[in-house]
């Protein structure tokens, strides 16, 4: 599908790529990885064609579609939710204003045997099928898959895109790009902005699309989760790796090592060999030997290697003084903006050196229970932290709060006490500021180095309890896990809100989800807790019907009746629930076959066929005509299992 052949990048006397060269097939999925400043997301621009290599190519078949969603990019206002979606079948909206004309004339008129009116109907003709070919009687429908998948309720919708944060307005983004049916699909980061659930619902998408996926991240479960390809960038050269993430990093340890050991013996010969020539300079009797030596050293292509790898640094939060047991109580904490309740009721208490989650959908109030936790909001009922908690916050725009006047160490050695300022550069160089760029001034750091300085100087700071708001959003993998081990080791109470699950894992045992206005504590970690919600939507019925049983006493021919009537109404959700999740695969699997089928007539020559193959329009209506009843069907057994859940929980 793509070809980059030996591209070269210079930006000055600075080289960025100067070998790089890969092939990209129609179904690969392929994970971009590299330390930052790689240039992974320039690489990117590059295939889109927003930048140009200094030398070399990329090449793909004409009429390659490329969906491309950058890390930041103009968000459009002016419509609704759902408009702006549908903007993905702009071609079907021309063509279903355009149809709408064309009947509209021809209720006009009466010449029926003109060619005029003839022409009129050829038009109507060409435009239906085409409008039919691609998929606009569908489009609502599928833009609603999507934005319901990616976090977004129905009452959502009609509201109009400038009432969202910056994160919601990228989600309708990922969703019209996905809409656009595209042979290739370049995603930077794209788990920035979505919540655990609506990754999980990403992660399967992407792994039935029938195209092919270059995508850039640091969520390493992600990764593993979608990829079968890894395609690393080092010193401007591309290293391909036919495997998932997971096993590149076993293979790029043992490269690098091989690398390493190469390096150290060019070293030791290149040393020995200036020794002789050092040497034997001025020694006639050596002369030619010497200038053999030299010449030697001249044709020598030397090895490079990347900076050291510093992920076994172990670098610890700093003692902190004694809090008592309880850390934190909340009892019956809500908060509402206006008339729009966020939630409400939570309730729990964390004792000296727990460590728990906040986890749930973007919106559903984590942040908002945090900043209450903090301080920095009142709401309803009670947040109270115990005896002696000094509390550090990494809040979303932490990176605001940095003094843009001090540069990056300045800012740093401010905070160190003790022990720990004899660790201060290798904390820096845990998070990517090395050699001059200690020296640089907060004011023209990016948001996200702002944010990497922000969470180096929390590891400075003396604290017992630490509520971190989506700490490694910014952190590339090697941060992450330096992060990840130091508050495995401290020894204070920790929240964290994050939807990095790979992150959680193994560093919390607790988590507290935001659901619906409620606030829920889950035991065990975040793979447990997110097997569990896969079946949760059956053991909530069964739990609130047990709460009704409970609460009335009841014969023993009472509860044997209710007890079977439940039974009964279970097996008829689970049913139900089947049969939804077998037409979800039929969808998915005839609109596989509908992109195959378009991307054929897209490059009728390249696949051998032509206009009048009438077997393959016969066969591209029928999957059409299949799909139109498959997502009527959809809704029907959708709207059948709302309405057996609603009638379960009365």
């Amino acid at each position: 599908m793509i070809s980059a052949n030996q591209v070269a990048v210079d930006f000055g006397t600075f080289q960025l790529f100067k070998d790089v060269s890969f092939l990209v097939g129609e179904k690969d999925r392929i994970g971009l990885v590299g330390r930052n400043g790689a240039g992974k997301s320039t690489l990117l621009r590059l295939i889109v064609g927003e930048m140009r290599p200094t030398s070399g190519e990329f090449s793909m078949p004409s009429g390659t579609r490329i969906g491309y969603l950058p890390q930041t990019m103009a968000l459009a206002d002016g419509k609704t939710v759902m408009q702006e979606t549908l903007t993905a079948f702009s071609e079907t909206q021309t063509l279903e204003r355009e149809i709408a004309d064309i009947n509209h004339q021809l209720g006009m008129r009466t010449d029926y045997e003109s060619d005029d009116y003839m022409k009129l109907i050829a038009r109507l003709t060409e435009k239906t099928e085409r409008y039919n070919l691609l998929g606009g009687v569908t489009a609502q429908a599928q833009c609603e898959l999507a934005l319901l998948g990616l976090g977004f309720r129905r009452t959502d919708f009609d509201r109009i895109t400038s009432e969202f944060s910056g994160g919601w307005r990228m989600r309708i983004e990922l969703a019209k790009i996905l809409l656009s049916r595209p042979n290739l699909l370049l995603l930077d980061e794209p788990t920035n902005h979505l919540d655990i659930e609506s990754i999980q619902w990403l992660e399967d998408y992407l792994q039935t699309f029938s195209g092919a996926v270059i995508l850039i991240s640091h969520d390493r479960a992600f990764l593993d989760n979608v990829t079968n390809r890894t395609i690393e960038l080092s010193l401007g050269v591309a290293f391909d790796y036919k495997v998932s993430y997971s096993k590149y990093v076993e293979l790029h340890k043992e490269r690098r090592e091989q690398q390493i050991a190469t390096y150290r013996n060019q070293q030791k010969l290149i040393e020995d060999t200036q020794d002789f020539i050092d040497r034997f300079r001025y020694k006639a009797s050596k002369s030619a030997q010497v200038q053999s030596r030299i010449k030697q050293l001249d044709r020598m292509d030397i090895i490079e290697i990347d900076e050291e790898d510093n992920s076994a640094l172990c670098i610890k939060f700093p003692p902190a003084p004694r809090s008592g047991d309880i850390a934190l109580e909340v009892a019956g904490a809500g908060k509402s903006f206006g008339d729009k309740r966020i939630f409400s009721d939570a309730t729990f208490t964390l004792t000296r050196g727990e460590k728990i989650a906040l986890v749930g959908r973007n919106g559903e109030g984590k942040t908002t229970l945090s900043r209450m936790i903090t301080g920095e909001l009142q709401g309803d009922g009670m947040v109270k932290l115990g005896h002696n908690v000094s509390i550090g916050y990494f809040a979303q725009n932490q990176d605001e709060l940095l003094n843009g006047n001090l540069t990056v160490l300045d800012t740093i050695d401010r905070v160190a006490v003790g022990d720990v300022r004899t660790k201060m550069r290798d904390i820096l160089g845990a998070f990517l500021f090395r050699g001059e760029d200690v020296d640089k001034k907060v004011s023209v750091l990016s948001g996200g180095e702002r944010n990497r300085l922000a969470m180096a100087k929390l590891m400075l700071m003396p604290y017992n309890f630490l509520l971190l708001d989506e700490p490694t959003n910014h952190l590339d993998m090697r941060s992450k896990d330096i992060l990840k081990e130091a508050l495995k080791s401290y020894e204070g109470t920790l929240i964290l809100v994050s939807h990095d699950r790979e992150f959680l894992d193994g560093l919390v045992d607790k988590l507290y989800e935001f659901r619906d206005g409620k606030v829920r504590e889950h035991l065990g970690g975040i793979y447990e807790f997110l097997r569990r919600r896969k079946l949760e939507n059956m053991q909530e019925l069964e739990r609130r019907a047990k709460e009704v049983a409970d609460s009335k006493p009841k014969s023993d021919s009472e509860q044997k009746q209710s007890y079977l009537e439940r039974k009964e109404m279970d097996k008829l959700i689970r049913k139900v629930a089947s049969r939804l999740e077998q037409v979800e695969k039929d969808i998915t699997k005839t609109e596989a076959e509908i992109a195959k089928i378009d991307g054929m007539l897209a490059n009728p020559a390249e696949h051998g066929i032509d206009h009048s193959d009438k077997a393959l329009f016969t066969q591209y209506d029928s999957l059409k005509t299949k799909l139109t009843k498959l997502m009527e069907e959809w809704e029907e057994v959708t709207m059948e299992l709302e309405e057996l859940k609603e009638k379960r929980e009365m």
